[in-house]
């Protein structure tokens, strides 16, 4: 029924949830977020990053310095490479903790474009950051 929350499982990067709220879904639930936190990619508002590129070793930056999360506010990209590549425990936490309130400022967003009835713009900023493309799934092993 048209009022009750449509439930979509196994969808989660940032440009699906997107597409998916714009074809009316309301809830998701997906390990993308986590599983790829683990693993170095990290989402930021510029698109996303894999925290483990050397590219990282000396840049004093925040993973992302339009967030507010608690690794973007205390610790550098070159810290977090760091952690990862030294097997640390705080690189998964710290990287889950930054990804988790990525989705869920993504979440805000997407909420507040829906009130403002500026879903449209919105989405059409978002996918010059995050654009569809063919991708090797995060996750994997070989990583």
């Amino acid at each position: 029924p048209d009022k009750n929350p449509r439930y979509l499982m196994g969808v989660g990067k940032p440009q699906e949830i997107v597409m998916a709220v714009s074809m009316g879904i309301d809830i998701f639930d997906c390990v993308i977020p986590t599983r790829n936190a683990r693993n170095g990619t990290l989402y930021t508002w510029d698109g996303k990053i894999l925290i483990k590129s050397a590219r990282y070793e000396k840049d004093c930056l925040p993973v992302d310095p339009k967030c507010r999360c608690y690794a973007c506010r205390n610790f550098s990209r070159a810290f977090m490479r760091y952690l990862f590549h030294h097997n640390e425990l705080l690189s998964m936490r710290l990287n889950t903790l930054h990804n988790l309130y990525f989705y869920f400022s993504l979440m805000k967003k997407i909420r507040k474009a829906i009130v403002k009835k500026r879903f449209g713009e919105f989405m059409k900023r978002f996918f010059e950051k995050y654009p569809f493309e063919e991708e090797k799934d995060e996750g994997s092993v070989s990583d």
